[in-house]
């Protein structure tokens, strides 16, 4: 996670933010921002990566488009130099070709005025929308929001300002965390970031004094900031994760719910703060309710065939942690045999020999080699990736993405493959400036897609593989993905030969690299996910649900994937999202535009 804080200078002046900001008391649903400013803070009031900080301030003190005159619509020439000589567009508004300067001044008056108009449509559009829908913790029976997500057990997060029928089927955070999916006796709370006023507000009142464990990687000043917010609650504890190695985050993004009734486990991708449950795309994988096992059951007993409890257990080793080892016992002490889905973790660290097959993309890959097998044509199947976050890949494409990355998540089975691996497409989903521009935050959807400008002019060569955020399947076009997936889809987009939902982003540090010519796998953070393979759910591929709403499709092994396929290639204009630079050019759906300080 880039954690950049240097300020922006251009031939519009340094941006400057005010220190004010509104916040509405939670009533343990999504809710529309405000637009008051009464005196608060104007970052947020727990820890954060420096995009978020950025996103919190620009809501707090909005910048308005505004009709420029031409010398503020030219950038100045020092700026265009640079970028230039970068390759890279400061603003994706920017025509790729200038227009001359007859030309503009006829039409300069004209864009602007056509670029405002086409603004407040989108935003009236939203405000309509808006008003319709209800709140996306609208009750629903939860018998049936479970049967939703059979047999895959996967569901997406609630948005607001969409229909209420898209929302079928998704959960929010109070869903998960409600007395009807049992009844609390403690939890843990894994995860990169914490609001701990909001988090406690959305469990349900009788179970807010049971014993809660916070697991978080925060140091120092954060660290301090997270056990002063965590002071007030009495059933709160904290569990720090180690992190040694530079540049590392704690980024897994899971819950423990121990029931009087038994166990669950859910695995996600959203950090706990009132941002990532109210208008993005977020995915979530929901065990089944696991009971507990008999006094004297056998150590093999309540074992998954996809080995998941013992894949858990050494999970959770790997942190070194006594507050832990309590959930360790108890997670032995119940019956996961029902789980379908594979676990796929990375934790800190250099690992060799056996040990390097345990995490990261070996361990995709170990899976894949043991689960799967290719069928005739297989092999040359698209490779799709889809992420929020990109780190750096290296000065070109040989140097982790297209080669140990890419034959991990190529392997099918343990046949050797003829084909070299530049032959099978690799397509990655990454939202353009135009997709966060559009989106229903508008351009501070884009302090949850960190991606810098420092790391972007590293590896232009990146971008050729970028395809827009599309998911009319699931009505979510607007609303910008924090889910991470990836899968290995027919050519015709019919079928799966698998799925992954995941924490991990793209990037070394999330997934691990190869040192010492290839004996060594070396991992900076943590990340967990789950693996659906076809195998554990007694078939050869899984079909793709084309249209995840349609009542006339049939559902028996139609995965939801929540995004249209095959995805759209950028085109000759867009650019991919990067936080820490203005984009002035053209307004966002509430008539903004993005100035990072």
């Amino acid at each position: 996670m880039d954690r950049t804080s240097a300020s922006q200078q251009s031939n519009y002046g340094k941006w400057t933010l005010s220190s004010s900001e509104d916040e509405t008391e939670d009533s343990g649903i999504p809710s529309p921002p405000s637009s008051s400013r009464e005196s608060r803070d104007s970052v947020p009031h727990y820890p954060c990566s420096d995009a978020r900080k950025a996103s919190h301030k620009r809501k707090a003190n909005p910048v308005k488009f505004k009709e420029m005159s031409k010398k503020e619509l030219i950038p100045a020439k020092k700026i265009k130099t640079e970028t230039e000589v970068s390759g890279w567009c400061l603003s994706s508004s920017d025509e790729e070709s200038k227009p001359t300067q007859v030309e503009q001044k006829g039409n300069i008056k004209a864009d602007k005025i056509e670029v405002l108009v086409q603004s407040k449509k989108i935003q009236e559009n939203i405000e309509v929308k808006q008003k319709k829908c209800k709140t996306p913790s609208d009750s629903q029976d939860t018998w049936d929001l479970l049967q939703a997500g059979e047999p895959f057990r996967f569901y997406l997060t609630k948005v607001m300002g969409i229909k209420p029928k898209y929302n079928s089927g998704a959960l929010h955070i109070k869903d998960i965390l409600s007395p009807l999916f049992g009844t609390l006796v403690s939890s843990a709370q894994f995860n990169y970031c914490f609001d701990i006023k909001w988090l406690v507000k959305q469990y349900p009142e009788e179970f807010r004094d049971k014993p809660l464990l916070i697991v978080h990687g925060e140091k120092r000043e954060s660290k301090a900031k997270l056990h002063e917010d965590a002071h007030p609650y009495e059933h709160i504890r904290l569990c720090q994760a180690k992190l040694d190695i530079a540049f590392g985050t704690h980024h897994t993004k899971m819950m423990l719910l121990l029931y009087t009734e038994g166990l669950r486990v859910v695995i996600h991708t959203s950090n706990l703060i009132h941002e990532d449950w109210y208008q993005k795309t977020q995915g979530i994988w929901l065990s089944p309710l696991y009971p507990r096992l008999p006094e004297g059951a056998s150590v093999s007993a309540g074992e998954s065939s996809t080995n998941f409890r013992s894949d858990l257990v050494a999970y959770l080793a790997s942190y070194n942690s006594p507050s832990l080892r309590e959930w360790m016992d108890i997670i032995k002490q119940h019956d996961l045999s029902e789980t379908r889905v594979y676990l796929i973790g990375s934790t800190p660290g250099r690992f060799q020999g056996n040990d390097k097959d345990k995490w990261g993309h070996f361990r995709l890959r170990k899976l894949l080699r043991e689960n799967t097998s290719a069928a005739p044509g297989q092999e040359t199947w698209p490779v799709i990736g889809q992420f929020s976050s990109i780190g750096s890949m290296g000065v070109d494409k040989t140097k982790w993405l297209c080669s140990e990355f890419t034959e991990s998540l190529t392997t099918l089975g343990k046949s050797i493959k003829s084909l070299q691996k530049t032959e099978i497409p690799l397509h990655l989903i990454y939202p353009s400036v135009d997709n966060v521009r559009t989106s229903l935050e508008g351009y501070p959807a884009g302090g949850s897609l960190p991606y810098s400008i420092q790391t972007a002019q590293k590896q232009p060569w990146l971008h050729s593989y970028f395809h827009k955020w599309k998911a009319e399947t699931s009505r979510r076009s607007q609303a910008m993905p924090h889910i991470k997936t990836y899968m290995r889809l027919s050519p015709d987009s019919q079928h799966l030969a698998w799925f992954l939902v995941t924490s991990a982003n793209l990037s070394k540090a999330a997934w691990g690299s190869l040192e010492k010519n290839g004996a060594q796998l070396f991992i900076r953070s943590y990340e967990l996910g789950v693996l659906f393979l076809p195998s554990a759910f007694e078939t050869n591929t899984f079909n793709v649900k084309l249209n995840i709403y349609a009542s006339n499709e049939p559902s028996s092994n139609a995965f939801p994937v929540p995004y249209d396929l095959p995805p759209e290639h950028y085109g000759a204009k867009d650019r991919p999202w990067v936080w820490n630079i203005p984009y002035v050019n053209a307004p966002d759906t509430h008539g903004n535009i993005w100035c990072p300080p």
